[in-house]
């Protein structure tokens, strides 16, 4: 591969995708798409990148995009986010939306649907307490690939042993030859949707809770900046955000600062419940809150 070709993989991958390659990460280009002219009978990712150039192909950039995307993600991943969505996100917003009785939650970048199992699988443990509720647990993905595998709600026992409590497994799986199948009930509270984060996101309405963790990590400050600007919009007022453990908001926005009182939490920057002293984010119009399905 020529110093042009990865250039221009580089540019068009952080355009399509906001995806951030450094100079070190050719290996990684040279070997995922590598794989992909194998598939699709071209010679090397010179021809790849000319077939790119000339005919403006949007299905094989979609599939570059794909085989660079990684799709890491687990069970109840890093556990804390999970507590925190369990003992102190979920009774504040219980008690704030008491008189309509409604719930939205979003996972950007959801990937092959763990992260989003695991907060229904809290909520279903918590049905006689929220009996009445419309809850939406909203799952977005750039990847229409990995979407078809959350929707299968079917695991590997590697998948299913990487932080899933074994009480969960037995009550909410069943066993399909050397794979785990998802129960249809859990499967059924998550909504699975595609969409890319640095597309206009006005058509996924407003949200009590926003999960999106360890995708930021692969974007550059700026892309990083519009994300977490465009995920705030949609953000009810004191409503709660959650990042990956490795990523933060300071020095790359203001418009997302941390929770006053809860470490890895983080809320609109004119919250009541932001942190003093981590800047204010400007004035932004508020849509209803949304409910009921839509496409």
């Amino acid at each position: 591969m020529t110093q042009a070709d990865f250039d221009f993989l580089r540019t068009l991958l952080h355009l399509r995708s906001g995806l951030s390659l450094s100079l070190e990460k050719r290996y990684l280009v040279e070997s995922r798409l590598g794989i992909l002219c194998r598939k699709r009978g071209l010679a090397d990712l010179s021809a790849l990148v000319q077939r790119l150039r000339l005919d403006g192909d949007a299905e094989l950039e979609g599939a570059v995009v794909e085989a660079m995307t990684t799709n890491e993600t687990l069970f109840f991943r890093d556990r804390t986010p999970f507590d925190l969505f369990r003992d102190v996100i979920l009774p504040e917003r219980l008690a704030a939306n008491a008189g309509q009785r409604t719930l939205r939650i979003l996972c950007a970048a959801v990937s092959t649907g763990q992260e989003a199992y695991s907060l229904a699988m809290i909520l279903d443990e918590m049905a006689g307490r929220l009996a009445g509720w419309k809850i939406e647990i909203i799952g977005t993905d750039i990847s229409p690939e990995v979407l078809a595998r959350a929707r299968a709600g079917l695991y590997t026992q590697f998948e299913i042993q990487r932080g899933l409590p074994i009480q969960l497994l037995l009550k909410y799986f069943r066993q399909e030859g050397d794979k785990w199948r998802l129960s249809e009930r859990i499967r059924d509270m998550v909504e699975l949707r595609p969409h890319n984060l640095l597309e206009p996101n006005g058509h996924l309405g407003q949200f009590d809770v926003i999960f999106c963790r360890n995708v930021l990590i692969y974007f550059d400050v700026p892309t990083k900046a519009k994300v977490m600007g465009a995920l705030a919009q949609r953000l009810v007022p004191d409503g709660a955000f959650v990042l990956g453990a490795a990523e933060t908001v300071i020095g790359i926005t203001t418009t997302i600062v941390p929770d006053k009182q809860h470490r890895g939490l983080y809320r609109d920057g004119r919250s009541s419940k932001a942190q003093p002293g981590l800047g204010f984010a400007f004035d932004r119009p508020r849509l209803p809150v949304e409910s009921g399905p839509r496409l």
